[in-house]
């Protein structure tokens, strides 16, 4: 046990570390959109009152900007922490990092019921290492929250079943609830839950009042929350609710494109076929069972889900199941092989493979591909004045927004939500002609979106007659707009 606690010490020590690497960078990465929504919500509540029930983004021109999102207690907590040491993406991210370390000991505990030290602890490093894992658990964002606290749900709602200890069912129903609360799909967690509760009392579990309150507890807080923030999404411009039309089913391709991302980007193909071969000989484990309950949730979550899962992070749940398998996988093998020298060159080699996997994904997610945005929006903060609203053709990525510390919209939008690239001259101008007549004061291009101008010349020559071109440089143009005549 001793020399166990000093591995998972050790492990932990590392996987934290590694998530502190560029922590105060700058939200520019591949996720950038909805770190910058966060961000943005955070920066409302600091600088508008903290009205908790509202929160409140930047992309909604001279609207007050409220949406329906999930229990925004992150932005909250982060624009707490801005009172005493001001605006930084740090603090933010540093959210993220602490909860996934917080989940650490729950998983590797959990994982010791089912297979032992040895397999909890090659679990333990996949679950810390997967590339869409590191990345998600330092980004602005509520999935490595809502994750960590479904998993410490889970540890403690076995122990409840075990033991019949009211503190594990007070800690399991507070750490699912909020869990759910975060992040709405993490109440898929529920298929775990119910594998455990039916194992130990099978088709009486429907009898079991303390089952029903158990959900109860875990349910009732976010029901209420969820349809405060959708009356929030009725009542005020620009009438968004996070994640609506995410529950869509799509062609075949689009699954495919999915699955091909999960063993290149999200697990990378060393824990894909650990995993495989987990699955297999997991079996003869009841401690198992609920992962392979939780696994066929989360297949069905992807397939129902189908639009809503073009963002990776809905897919990180997948990272503790796989690294559970993975994990099995490893003892089975490790078992197989009589030589401990052998079994020492073996592990040195796979965790390499699995490193270098990683490695080579993370550097795709770390990118800055969109600094241009940043670079764009810093420059609209110098050079404009403060209340100041823009048009923004950025792709429906609020970072322009947000480095600019401005309001204004996306460029195309239709009711304030980002509506594509035009498809000719005609909408842009129209779109452009409708922003103006609301209030739009200045026009910013990116080097993703320049190419407008030079594809339609109407277009081009309508920009160029209404307004004029203040600042200019090979990833951004910024214009001010003409006031709008009658």
């Amino acid at each position: 046990m001793r020399r166990a606690g000093q591995i998972v010490i050790v492990i932990s020590i590392v996987a934290v570390g590694v998530r502190l690497i560029a922590l105060d960078h700058p939200f520019t990465d591949t996720w950038s959109w909805r770190q910058s929504d966060v961000a943005a919500i955070a920066r409302n509540y600091f600088e508008g009152g903290f009205h908790f029930a509202h929160p409140q983004i930047d992309w909604a021109g001279d609207q007050p900007g409220y949406v329906g999102t999930e229990f925004p207690i992150l932005p909250f907590v982060a624009a707490l922490c801005y009172k005493c040491l001001g605006v930084h993406e740090w603090i933010g991210r540093i959210q993220a990092v602490i909860f996934f370390a917080i989940s650490l000991p729950f998983f590797f505990l959990l994982v010791r019921e089912i297979g032992g030290e040895s397999v909890a602890t090659s679990a333990l490093i996949f679950y810390s290492f997967a590339p869409v894992g590191i990345m998600a658990s330092r980004c602005f964002m509520p999935d490595t929250p809502s994750l960590a606290l479904s998993l410490i749900g889970l540890y403690f709602f076995a122990r409840w079943i075990a033991t019949d200890r009211s503190i594990a069912f007070v800690l399991a129903a507070l750490a699912i609830s909020l869990s759910i609360l975060i992040k709405l799909p993490s109440a898929i967690i529920g298929a775990p839950l119910a594998c455990i509760a039916f194992q130990r009392f099978r088709f009486s579990v429907i009898q079991r009042l303390h089952l029903w309150l158990f959900a109860m507890v875990a349910l009732l807080p976010a029901a209420v929350w969820y349809w405060h923030a959708y009356q929030i999404s009725l009542t005020f411009y620009p009438y968004h609710f996070f994640g609506a039309g995410g529950f869509k089913i799509m062609a075949l391709s689009w699954y495919w494109k999915i699955a091909k991302e999960i063993p290149t980007l999200a697990l990378t193909p060393v824990v894909l076929i650990l995993g495989a071969i987990g699955l297999f000989v997991a079996r003869p484990m009841s401690g198992a069972r609920p992962f392979y309950w939780w696994l066929v949730a989360m297949i069905v979550f992807v397939v129902v889900a189908g639009y809503g899962n073009r963002h990776p992070w809905y897919r990180l749940p997948l990272v503790p199941i796989a690294a559970v398998f993975a994990g099995a996988a490893c003892g089975f093998i490790g078992g197989k092989i009589p030589s401990p020298a052998t079994r020492v060159i073996a592990s040195v080699l796979l965790l390499a493979l699995f490193g270098l996997s990683s490695v080579v994904a993370l550097r795709v997610f770390y990118e800055p591909k969109n600094g241009p945005l940043r670079d764009a929006g810093l420059e609209v903060n110098d050079i404009t004045p403060e209340d100041s609203l823009i048009a923004a053709a950025d792709n429906g990525d609020p970072t322009v927004l947000y480095y600019g510390h401005r309001k204004g919209w996306h460029f195309l939008e239709k009711d304030g939500i980002y509506y594509g690239d035009p498809e000719g001259s005609a909408p842009a101008i129209a779109d452009l002609r409708e922003l103006r007549s609301k209030g739009a004061k200045y026009l910013v291009f990116t080097s993703n979106t320049a190419w407008w101008l030079d594809l339609y010349p109407e277009f081009r020559e309508y920009v160029y007659a209404n307004s004029a071109l203040i600042a200019a440089t090979s990833d951004f143009r910024i214009y001010r707009l003409n006031p709008a005549t009658k």
